[in-house]
């Protein structure tokens, strides 16, 4: 198989559905496909026609992690030079995920294993479906999650959870998942595609200069002190004045205060007049 095959996309009205595309390996990272994932992410990052990006899986896994022939003894034969090679590919886009332009939603459709969990945390949202399996496997395997995906887990779940997936090796159904709050939510397979598409059209509605300062806030303010994080986000929020050319900010204000067409709390500015100006 090509490496351009290995991620496929498509785009269709402001979202682009990107896609492992290993389903015969659930999905399994291998170097091509890390290689092929950044490329990806250029391609798309600043295109005109794309505002949200959703990654997903094709066949019955989201990612199996990963591919312990590919990612593992092949690039270890070629000694150190060819494993750290291999984990910058992988680190790489994983860390280009996180801070990508627009906003990202992980849609799980089945197994996330080990390194699933990298990219899983790089997206800002995730909805996964009810019959999805998480789980770390490394242990099962003689190693610790590596490649940041002990960070993942005790970033995203408290002390218990952490220690049991990391510990135990056994999985966890989508339900579970949004329990523990390692995704956003969980649905029936069935509609795991129509509540992203929801979720993502949410999203177009919003400031798209707010939406990536909002998100890269986040997870910045995460590993700072109260007086860093409320000095940070004045900044934070100068610079996004000055970024939008629409000055959404002001709209905002206009069409509440003035036009009273919407309410802050119950909903979006329109966009669209923006736009039309």
């Amino acid at each position: 198989m090509s490496e351009i095959d290995l991620v496929t996309y498509k785009v269709e009205e402001g979202i682009a559905w990107v896609y492992f595309s290993r389903p015969e390996k659930r999905n399994a990272m291998s170097p091509g496909l890390n290689r092929r994932m950044m490329e990806v992410l250029d391609e798309l990052e600043y295109r005109d026609d794309v505002s949200v990006l959703v990654l997903g899986g094709q066949g019955s896994a989201w990612s199996a992690g990963m591919d312990l022939k590919e990612y593992f003894r092949e690039t270890e034969a070629q000694g150190l030079r060819g494993v750290r090679k291999s984990q910058r590919e992988s680190y790489g886009w994983f860390r280009r995920l996180r801070w990508f332009q627009k906003p990202t939603i992980a849609m799980v459709n089945g197994w996330c294993f080990g390194g699933g969990f990298g990219p899983l945390f790089a997206c800002d949202l995730a909805i996964c479906a009810d019959e999805a399996q998480f789980g770390l496997s490394e242990i099962n395997w003689g190693i610790l999650p590596g490649g940041g995906v002990t960070k993942v887990v005790v970033d995203l779940l408290p002390m218990r959870d952490a220690m049991w997936l990391t510990l135990t090796g056994e999985l966890i159904d989508g339900v579970q998942a949004a329990d523990m709050r390692l995704v956003n939510e969980s649905v029936p397979a069935a509609q795991l595609e129509e509540r992203t598409r929801a979720v993502a059209r949410l999203l177009l509605k919003k400031n798209p200069v707010a939406l990536k300062f909002a998100k890269d806030a986040v997870r910045r303010v995460s590993t700072m002190t109260y007086d860093e994080a409320e000095d940070y986000l004045v900044r934070m929020q100068e610079a996004a004045n000055f970024h939008d050319k629409t000055e959404g900010r002001k709209e905002g204000i206009r069409q509440f205060i003035d036009e009273k067409s919407y309410k802050p709390g119950l909903g979006s500015y329109d966009l669209g007049k923006v736009k039309a100006d």
